[in-house]
């Protein structure tokens, strides 16, 4: 009998001992932080000790990308590994959208989940809720990150200046009163709560003019789209990156003794930039610096905590954003006038939205002191294809149907490799770009050149483009009349591209 017992004892010991094997997996992704937000990307202005530390334990990626200028479409590209402008739906999603993640496909979070991980999704997801866009915000709330593969959620429905402002924890909103039933709607006004456009009284953060944010005032600030109810529900700003720090930590230590998948999806620096009482006035920047600098405490709690449950180790990191940079994006916050000689975009041109490359080109920072020797990498890496990186890494199967577009880029990813992606097709606000090796394609576009709003310059010429990366980094000579026959084969490479049906 204490022979079996033995036995039994010995085979779960190495069972765990398998699964620990198995690295914790970490991705930490910002909203609009730009390639030049970081000081291991040059910055000099501000201080990011953290993701610098961070930088220095693991690899630093200077041609990592979203696939896409803007949010919602990276954040679809991550999750499903195909390119979103495949599909109609996949732009910048109101806050009462539909869910546009497919339930029947593998995602990254059902990747890991299938892979005995245990799975939470802390923080924005913006990929929509429910199967209409007309939805019952005080009752069960599906499908939505628990039904694409996430065992936990803690979320805010899509960002954080556009209604509805609340918690959704699983399937709830966190704190409904069914006595004030929250309801929503983007085409006209509900309720009788105050809004910027006809109380800007109220207001303690003044929305710029023109961008849309003026409608429902929420903790004083205007929001995009109109909301009555939960009043017992609306968050505040100043408490969103903590409470999702702390969610995190939770489920951090929760699952220490596991295999976990924690996605944790930060607001920062996004608009509105409201950060938290001690980061205020703190970077001399504006509340855009002072919200860099309240992320980079967050990646040092993470980074803290992981060493303190001994599993640092064995924990893989990854840091990168959704999209690059922008500075007035609908708040008069000092993003602009107290610069101060910042460059978020670094050496890039453009920002968020645009086709060029401080559209897409990110902070990309890969960390596992178990496997990863510290580096430098210039490979061409994607967020696309972290669902056929991941597979490769635990060797698990995906149905050759899904996430078409991801390819395993895993030997790049632990620096085993420094062969990336040969092609890339990036998006801008409207326009596609496709990059092969050090060269890039603009496609010819109509659109405007400059944004007025936001004052980005946005890749658009109705005339092709074509840069050299390697030696034009800022995409500063189009040399398309010098090489016809280049931009006749990206121009090709893009059509065959979009042609192909996933």
């Amino acid at each position: 009998m204490k022979s079996i017992q033995t036995l039994c004892a010995l085979l779960l010991f190495c069972i765990n001992l398998s699964a620990q094997q198995r690295p914790n997996v970490i991705i930490i992704y910002a909203d609009d932080l730009g390639y030049g937000d970081l000081g291991c990307y040059g910055a000099t202005k501000i201080k990011t000790p953290n993701m610098d530390r961070l930088a220095k334990r693991g690899i630093r990626f200077t041609n990592g990308h979203a696939t896409s200028a803007s949010c919602t479409p990276s954040r679809y590209a991550l999750m499903t590994g195909v390119y979103p402008w495949r599909k109609t739906g996949t732009g910048i999603l109101q806050g009462d959208a539909a869910l546009i993640i497919p339930t029947d496909k593998t995602s990254l979070a059902s990747l890991f989940k299938k892979s005995s991980y245990q799975t939470a999704l802390v923080g924005k997801w913006h990929l929509g809720l429910g199967n209409e866009v007309q939805k019952n915000w005080n009752a069960e709330i599906k499908p939505g990150p628990n039904e694409v593969g996430f065992d936990y959620s803690f979320i805010f429905p899509a960002t954080a200046d556009r209604v509805p402002t609340v918690f959704v924890e699983n399937h709830h909103v966190v704190a409904a009163d069914p006595s004030d039933p929250i309801q929503v709607d983007y085409k006209k006004k509900i309720g009788n709560d105050p809004t910027g456009s006809e109380n800007p009284e109220l207001l303690k953060l003044k929305a710029s003019p023109n961008h849309g944010h003026n409608n429902t005032i929420v903790n004083g600030i205007g929001r995009i789209g109109f909301m009555t109810g939960g009043t017992k529900a609306r968050w505040t700003d100043e408490e969103l990156p903590l409470t999702f720090l702390s969610k995190s930590l939770g489920f951090i230590e929760e699952n220490k003794t596991k295999p976990f998948f924690l996605f944790y999806s930060l607001t920062e620096p996004h608009v509105p930039r409201m950060p938290s009482t001690m980061f205020r006035g703190k970077s001399g920047l504006g509340l855009r610096g002072d919200a860099i600098l309240q992320i980079d405490w967050t990646v040092g709690q993470v980074l803290n905590k992981l060493q303190q449950l001994g599993i640092d180790n064995n924990t893989m990191i990854i840091l990168t954003s959704d999209n690059g940079p922008v500075l007035d994006d609908g708040y008069e916050d000092e993003a602009v006038t107290a610069l101060n000689g910042h460059t978020p975009w670094g050496p890039l041109r453009g920002g968020k939205y645009s086709a060029f490359e401080a559209g897409t080109r990110v902070p990309f920072l890969v960390s596992w002191p178990a496997m990863i020797k510290p580096g430098v990498s210039d490979a061409m890496v994607s967020q696309l294809d972290f669902i056929a990186s991941f597979a490769s890494m635990l060797k698990a199967k995906v149905p050759s149907d899904d996430a078409t577009d991801s390819e395993n880029l895993l030997d790049a990813l632990l620096g085993k490799s420094l062969q990336g992606r040969k092609t890339m097709v990036k998006q801008g606000m409207r326009t596609l770009s496709v990059t092969k090796g050090e060269w890039k394609y603009i496609e010819p576009s109509n659109e405007a050149a400059i944004a007025v709003l936001t004052n980005i310059e946005m890749g658009n010429s109705p005339s092709a483009q074509l840069y050299n990366l390697k030696s034009d980094i800022g995409e500063k000579k189009n040399l398309a009349a010098e090489h016809p026959e280049k931009v006749k084969e990206l121009a090709e490479l893009l059509k065959q591209t979009r042609s192909i049906e996933k």
